[in-house]
């Protein structure tokens, strides 16, 4: 009977609706051969309870690692897990959303950033007389690539070259004979593409002059013309002239910049072609399409090579009218056969024809098809106008909707006929309330064409020349020499075969930089330099100011770090607050930012102003973030009483919560550039302000 029993309990088990527990066979399996089977009572009592087999399953499926896909979707669809994954995936939905349309805000509330060609200054060098690498006197392109380190010492980051190309020299080298090769005396391509690529690995840009005016006469294509050669016929402006007894008759009175007739007889074309500089840079002829692709052709070689940008000069002179008409005299009562001097006439007919600027913005246009790449904008600057005409200067600009120049380059600094507060508040006053709305300014102190600071207004304000320099709003452009305050040569200490070789051209402002107090003041190994070096080398040089505590060198090296690390001066609000004969006075804002630049810079004698007077609003003291006297740094001054000797200048810091711009006494007197505003809360720029 037990073994019928025994043998009946398994259907029982499943009759009942039991479980056989299949997933933790391991733990919980019975084992037959442990059974008692002698007990005939307790296995009736075990064997024959009865088991709920939805509890049974549910005790039995519990989650664990490694569970099957089918126990998870049994688990997966409860209302437990399923809320909770909803919850999730709709709280990243959201976050995802917010994240995209913040930065979109970002984005869209962020103001333009400074291009490379507006955060940096601008270092001009004349290739012949910065650094002879072979020892022949003459600076050349490997000079440059081993002085490249000055640069960087310098916090500048963008290098103009002047012109290199191969040429007779003529007016410094600006009558190219091959726009496609590098002058011998300056070196090779190959030189070049070094230099390029030695300026590029330092995260440098360097920009070249491009003079698409005129050639020289030892151009091929002038070879090619003057005998009428195919399509080179007309590339230059020729006219038919008279020539009797030895002497030439011109078509007109037209004069050339360097003085007498602009026109010159050719005895291989028998005839007269124009040229508005001297008499070996003959003008091309723009109004022929052939040429303008020439020069687009020039601008694509370069820019291909890796170039960062051009200033092109002389482009007022590209076009002249067809009707050769005679040019108004200045003085109508003056024999017209005794004009010889430029100045003698009003060259209506010979510069800013219609026409010349669209020539120059499809040179933009061309420069623009290799400015997509990021990183990469090709910049693109120009010469300006009559000096006279500031209206006819800020045309190089362009309007609105079509692009030209990203800016003339601004000489007002440069012309000024005498130095004083007044007449520097003048020539800044003169291009920044001319300036097209949203452009970008710039400032010019030094050039290859003119006088030294130091020669023109004084050693003595050549600190203060390079603080306002640098402290104004817009592009720097620094000519080399004048980070350590060099002054021109003597004129008669200029060979005559200098002289002889280029005699439209100045040298005194040329002399070779002045690097140590070694001879020749390491501008050469060999004998002699092309030009001599000035006589106070040993006390005005590179090396010798990189130690000096209160030099030229140091001061305008603190002036770049100021600019680069300061938003206010870098980009912010400029306001005028004060000028007299002696001092003008300005100041450095940005929206946002409680913290305040004014720079008093003395341009006469010693003075004394009362700022608080001019401005109620200025605190009581400021502290002097920079001097022209390294030892005043940190001081703090009187507002009331601020003190400044001949040639000083002064960076004052404050704080303020209302800046000058906000102030209605002084909205004409204040502008902005790529205006931006300060976040203090996220730390950082915005433009809807």
């Amino acid at each position: 009977v037990v073994e019928e029993e025994a043998k009946s309990l398994p259907m029982e088990l499943s009759e009942k609706g039991g479980v056989e527990n299949n997933g933790f066979v391991q733990n919980e399996a019975f084992d037959d051969t442990e059974t008692n089977t002698s007990s005939q009572e307790e296995m009736p009592k075990t064997c024959n309870v009865d088991v709920d087999p939805v509890a049974t399953e549910e005790l039995a499926l519990k989650p664990y690692a490694g569970m099957p896909k089918e126990v998870l979707l049994k688990f997966s669809s409860q209302a437990r897990y399923r809320v909770t994954r909803e919850i999730l995936f709709w709280l990243i939905i959201t976050a995802a959303v917010a994240l995209v349309c913040a930065t979109i805000a970002i984005i869209a509330l962020s103001p333009k950033c400074l291009d490379w060609w507006q955060a940096s200054p601008i270092y001009q060098i004349y290739p012949r007389s910065f650094k002879d690498s072979n020892m022949d006197g003459n600076g050349d392109l490997k000079g440059i690539q081993e002085k490249l380190d000055h640069i960087t010492y310098l916090n500048v980051k963008t290098i103009w070259i002047t012109s290199f190309y191969k040429s007779p020299l003529k007016d410094l080298g600006y009558g190219a004979e091959d726009f496609y090769d590098i002058d011998p005396m300056f070196g090779s391509m190959g030189d070049f593409d070094n230099l390029l690529a030695a300026i590029h690995d330092r995260g440098l840009k360097v920009i070249m002059d491009l003079i698409p005016n005129h050639t020289s006469d030892k151009h091929q294509w002038f070879q090619l013309s003057r005998n009428r050669t195919g399509k080179y016929t007309d590339y230059y402006i020729w006219q038919n002239c008279t020539q009797a007894a030895g002497s030439v008759t011109p078509p007109n009175n037209w004069v050339s910049v360097f003085g007498n007739s602009s026109w010159q007889f050719d005895d291989v074309r028998k005839q007269c072609y124009l040229h508005q500089f001297g008499k070996g840079q003959p003008d091309l002829n723009f109004r022929n399409l052939a040429v303008q692709q020439e020069i687009h052709d020039i601008i694509k070689f370069w820019l291909g090579k890796g170039v960062d940008g051009f200033s092109f000069n002389a482009v007022k002179f590209l076009l002249e009218a067809t009707h050769l008409r005679d040019e108004p005299q200045v003085n109508k009562s003056q024999n017209p056969e005794s004009i010889t001097a430029y100045s003698q006439l009003y060259h209506d007919y010979t510069t800013t024809q219609v026409g010349m600027h669209d020539i120059i913005r499809s040179f933009r246009q061309t420069m623009n098809q290799f400015s997509s790449e990021p990183g990469r904008y090709r910049f693109m600057g120009s010469d300006g106008d009559e000096k006279e005409d500031i209206e006819a200067t800020m045309m190089y600009y362009g309007t609105t909707f079509i692009q030209e120049a990203d800016f003339p380059f601004n000489f007002n600094l440069i012309n000024m006929k005498n130095l004083s507060g007044n007449s520097i508040f003048e020539a800044v006053n003169l291009w920044m309330k001319n300036m097209p709305a949203g452009k970008w300014p710039n400032w010019v102190v030094g050039s290859p064409n003119t006088a030294r600071i130091s020669s023109r207004v004084g050693k003595e304000y050549v600190n203060v020349m390079n603080m306002l320099l640098l402290t104004l709003p817009g592009t720097p452009v620094t000519y080399y020499g004048e980070e350590i305050g060099m002054e021109n040569i003597a004129s008669e200490n200029v060979s005559e075969e200098c002289i002889n070789s280029d005699p439209v051209v100045t040298f005194p402002e040329k002399s070779p930089m002045q690097w140590d107090g070694k001879v020749n003041a390491g501008f050469t190994e060999g004998n002699s330099s092309w030009l001599p070096v000035n006589s106070d080398y040993q006390s005005v040089n590179v090396e010798i100011q990189m130690t000096g505590p209160n030099s030229t060198l140091n001061l305008y090296r603190e002036l770049t770090l100021l600019r680069n690390n300061e938003l206010p001066i870098h980009r912010g609000w400029m306001c005028y607050i004060w000028n007299d004969s002696n001092v003008f006075v300005y100041v450095r804002e940005l929206d946002g930012l409680d913290r305040v630049f004014m720079m008093v810079l003395n341009f006469g004698q010693e003075s004394t102003i009362d700022l608080k007077a001019v401005v109620p609003s200025l605190p009581s003291e400021a502290i002097i973030r920079l001097s022209t006297n390294f030892s005043n740094a940190g001081k703090a001054v009187n507002t009331k009483l601020i003190k400044t000797e001949m040639g000083e200048g002064l960076v004052l810091e404050y704080k303020t919560a209302k800046p000058v711009h906000t102030m209605e006494a002084f909205q004409g007197n204040c502008f902005v550039a790529e205006k931006a505003c300060y976040s203090r809360a996220f730390n950082l720029l915005y433009v809807n302000c």
